[in-house]
């Protein structure tokens, strides 16, 4: 059985590399700038909605592979879920990085966001894991 560890590498190096999330959207409905002072990564996220519901996102800025992978891979988690769904799967990003939840059954709502796990364990780099979901949930806080 191949490790975890191994495959979840493989799908941050995929993402950062060749991310199809990384463009500009047509009629965004709303747009946040992403900036983590500390390294200089800054990302803009744009997001199109349908009702309640994302229809669509992309980002476009630059970073270190950390910071997009971690953007590209909460855009396929978070497309076509509900504001409120989405809510709760940013929240529980967070938890899991700042290693305040643990629940593998909560966990699982991250789908393949679940990578970033390990992050916690290179403080350095839980800012640019965490750039992109600030982001988008500063975004949803104000609108």
């Amino acid at each position: 059985m191949e490790d975890l560890t191994q495959v979840y590498n493989e799908l941050i190096m995929e993402h950062s590399m060749n991310s199809y999330n990384k463009k500009k959207l047509e009629n965004a409905d709303y747009s946040e700038k992403g900036h983590n002072p500390n390294c200089g990564d800054e990302i803009t996220l744009e997001i199109k909605l349908n009702g309640d519901i994302i229809e669509d996102m992309a980002f476009t800025g630059h970073g270190c592979a950390i910071s997009l992978s971690s953007t590209s891979i909460m855009i396929d988690t978070l497309k076509g879920k509900t504001i409120k769904e989405a809510k709760e799967i940013i929240k529980t990003f967070i938890e899991m990085i700042k290693r305040e939840q643990t629940d593998e059954n909560e966990l699982k709502k991250l789908e393949e966001a679940i990578a970033f796990k390990n992050i916690s364990n290179m403080p350095a780099r839980v800012k640019c894991a965490l750039l992109a979901w600030h982001t988008i949930e500063n975004m949803l806080e104000k609108n």
